[in-house]
C-alpha cells in the first residue's frame, strides 16, 4: 500500500468540504470548535480500511481493526477527542519518547547523546544490520536497540526499582492510573527473539549498560502498558507545554530535556518515514505498533490518534491520515504550510 497516494486519495475527496474553522490553528480557539473539526476528520476516515494487523505480536493481531480515535490536548489542558478515545491500547513504541525524557531528567540532557545517540539509523526500527553500521552502535532512543539502551540507565535500585519508577513516571504524565497490560507482555516476551538478540550484542559493544535479559523485560514492559488516545494526548501535552503539566501546572521537565526530545522525535519518530513525515506533516511525532501516534505542537496542542491497522513501516494508516489532516488544516507544521 502507497500511503502517498492514499493520502492524496484521502485529500482529493475532504478538500471541497467547507468548515469554517479550518483555516487557521488559532481560528479553533474553542473546545466546540475543535470537536466539531476533528468529527469531520474521523467521518472522512472511517471508511479507510488500508493496512494489517500486527501479525507477528499475536495479541495486536487480536484487536478490532476498525477502532480509530482522535485527541487534542491544547497546552492549557483542555482536552477534546472523537470516536474510541477511551478505548485502551498497547503504547508500544510510543513510549520511548517519555522514557528517553525521564532519563535526561534523571542524569542530564547529555547522557542520551554520549550513551545512546541521536542520530536517525535509515534502517528498520528493529534491525541488527543498524548497530554493526554505524560506530555508536545504539544510534538513538526511538529504535529498538537504542531504546533498550535508554531503559538500561533509568536510575533505581535494580530492575523492580527502575520498572516502577519508570510506570509512576508515565501515569504522572498521562494524570491516570495506567496499567500493564499482562495479554501484551506475555506476547511480546514470548516472540522478541530479535530484541534478544540486539540486547545481547548491545552488552558486547558496551552500549547496554545492564543486563540483557533484565533491560528487555523492562523495555517490554513499556510497551505493554495500557493508554487511551487521550491520556497519550496528555502525555504528549507536557511536552507541547515546554514540560509543564497541562491539568496541573507543574513542571516535570526542564525545556531543554523537552527541546531535546521533539528533535529526536522529528528525525526518527516514525521509522522509515520520518523524513516524508516531517514533508508532509512537519511535526514530531512518535508512533507505535499497537495503532497509536502522538503528535507535537509546541506552545499549542498535543494531538494523538489510534487506528490499529498499519502500513509496511509500522505506523497506523489512519492515525497518520487524521494528524496530517489536522495539520493541513490548521496550518500546524512547524517548517510552514503543508498540503
Amino acid at each position: 500500500m502507497n500511503l502517498k497516494l492514499l493520502g492524496a486519495r484521502f485529500f482529493a475527496g475532504s478538500i471541497a468540504i467547507a468548515f469554517a474553522v479550518a483555516a487557521r490553528a488559532d481560528a479553533v480557539s474553542s473546545v466546540d470548535e475543535m470537536r466539531a473539526l476533528l468529527a469531520v476528520i474521523h467521518a472522512e476516515l472511517k471508511p479507510v480500511g488500508d493496512g494489517n494487523l500486527p501479525g507477528y505480536i499475536p495479541a495486536l493481531g487480536d484487536v478490532d481493526p476498525d477502532l480509530l480515535a482522535i485527541a487534542v490536548v491544547f497546552a492549557d489542558g483542555r482536552t477534546v477527542s472523537v470516536g474510541d478515545a477511551r478505548h485502551p491500547f498497547a503504547i508500544m513504541s510510543a513510549a520511548k519518547p517519555f522514557t528517553a525524557a525521564l532519563v535526561m531528567k534523571q542524569r542530564g540532557r547529555g547522557v542520551i547523546r554520549e550513551k545512546v545517540g541521536v542520530e536517525p539509523t535509515g534502517y528498520p526500527f528493529n534491525s541488527i544490520d543498524a548497530i554493526e553500521a554505524h560506530a555508536e552502535r545504539s544510534v538513538n532512543p526511538l529504535v529498538n536497540a537504542g531504546a533498550m539502551a535508554t531503559v538500561s540507565l533509568l536510575a533505581g535500585d535494580g530492575p523492580d526499582a527502575q520498572w516502577s519508577g519508570l510506570l509512576g513516571w508515565y501515569r504522572q504524565l498521562a494524570g491516570a492510573d495506567l496499567q500493564l497490560n499482562e495479554t501484551v507482555y506475555a506476547s511480546v516476551r514470548e516472540t522478541g527473539l530479535r530484541n534478544r538478540a540486539i540486547a545481547a550484542l548491545l552488552r558486547e559493544y558496551g552500549r547496554l549498560y545492564g543486563e540483557p535479559e533484565a533491560v528487555r523485560d523492562i523495555y517490554n514492559r513499556q510497551s505493554s502498558v495500557d493508554v487511551t488516545t487521550e491520556q497519550l494526548a496528555m502525555m504528549g501535552a507536557v511536552l507541547a507545554n515546554g514540560g509543564r503539566h497541562p491539568a496541573t501546572g507543574q513542571r516535570l521537565l526542564e525545556p531543554e530535556t523537552v527541546s531535546a526530545v521533539l528533535a529526536v522525535m522529528t528525525m526518527a519518530g516514525m521509522y522509515d518515514d520520518a523524513g516524508e513525515w516531517a514533508w508532509e506533516v512537519g511535526l514530531p511525532a512518535k508512533s507505535g505498533v499497537g495503532g497509536g501516534i502522538v503528535a507535537i505542537v509546541p506552545g499549542k496542542m498535543s494531538i494523538a490518534a489510534f487506528s490499529p491497522r498499519l502500513d509496511e513501516q509500522g505506523n497506523s494508516v489512519r492515525a497518520q491520515l487524521a494528524i496530517r489532516s489536522l495539520s493541513a488544516r490548521l496550518d500546524l507544521g512547524l517548517f510552514g504550510p503543508v498540503e
